[in-house]
């Protein structure tokens, strides 16, 4: 993965389910805001110049997708604790017992004592970092009631889903739903990065990794409703945090005309979209509407969350 992108955990580091059961699938409304979305016919991927065909951005396919709807929104910090209150979920993070956080929001004893990956030392491996705890012991959610959880595997985000009567979307409907109407345009806006140099994401300001100038307004996590909403009303599916998708990752892709296209059937790693906080031209454009990425599903940190989805059911 690129280098600012979150470094997965070491091998055999992922635990079991936790014991007894997994929290029931309800109906109940979790607070997610719906956009209908009437599927059928858009042009996926991209060959820009821009991009890493390494990532599999490519070839430019038309897929065709059934209707569904999407949350406006990744789910909030609020959403995740109602979760956890009615059913006393425990994150896959908070059984390993440590996650990564970007460095340089560390008090300094604790970025001291924390390990840092050899390839990406602006991460650290904090013992006590979760959902509730970004950066570790002594830090809150105070403030950050609206931003989005991170910390949170995709075995976390896939079972908050099903609780809540929803799932995580495919790569496809993911990239349909950012694009926003939009046919091929490099951003969720457009192709613009700041038209008229108004920020549109969450992106890394200054140079990474040493300085963020926050110009953009946050140097960590936003709320998930700042900035201005793509073209179907959906916020922040640039920058902010990595969104959870549940494709299994892979660079050969459906053919052209493929319906509801899905990754492969076999594999670990899982696909992330749309950049994140940490995301910079230098190192990680991956903010651009068909960039992707992976991580192992065990895998968590503090520029990670989900959107959800769920189909919609029409009249016949």
């Amino acid at each position: 993965m690129s280098s600012c992108c979150m470094p997965g955990r070491p091998d055999g580091e992922g635990v079991a389910p936790s014991a007894g059961s997994p929290p029931t699938a309800t109906t109940a409304d979790d607070g997610a805001s719906w956009v209908a979305l009437q599927g059928g016919p858009f042009l996926m991927g991209t060959e820009d110049a821009e991009g890493f065909a390494s990532d599999g951005e490519g070839p430019i396919r038309e897929v065709v997708l059934s209707p569904f709807e999407v949350d406006r929104y990744t789910v909030s910090n609020d959403r995740f604790a109602a979760f956890v209150a009615a059913t006393g979920y425990v994150t896959e993070t908070e059984r390993i017992g440590w996650s990564y956080v970007f460095a340089s929001f560390l008090p300094g004893p604790l970025r001291k004592a924390s390990p840092r990956p050899d390839v990406t030392p602006w991460w650290a491996a904090v013992t006590g970092a979760t959902w509730d705890h970004p950066e570790g012991p002594g830090s809150d959610l105070d403030g950050r009631a609206d931003h989005p959880v991170v910390h949170v595997s995709w075995a976390d985000a896939n079972t908050y889903a099903r609780w809540a009567g929803a799932r995580l979307p495919t790569e496809a409907e993911w990239e349909h739903a950012a694009r926003g109407g939009l046919e091929q345009a490099r951003f969720a806006w457009g192709d613009e990065l700041t038209p008229g140099g108004e920020h549109r994401a969450n992106i890394w300001q200054g140079r990474f990794p040493v300085s963020n100038t926050g110009e953009d307004g946050y140097r960590g996590t936003a709320p998930v409703d700042a900035y201005a909403p793509n073209g179907y009303g959906l916020h922040q599916v640039a920058g902010n945090v990595w969104e959870w998708c549940a494709d299994r990752w892979g660079t050969t892709h459906a053919p052209a005309g493929a319906r509801d296209p899905r990754g492969p059937a076999t594999g670990e790693d899982r696909v992330m979209r749309g950049g994140s906080y940490l995301c910079h031209d230098s190192y990680c454009n991956r903010y651009r509407v068909a960039a992707r990425t992976r991580n192992s599903p065990d895998s968590a940190g503090g520029n990670l969350g989900f959107r959800l989805v769920r189909d919609l059911l029409t009249i016949r």
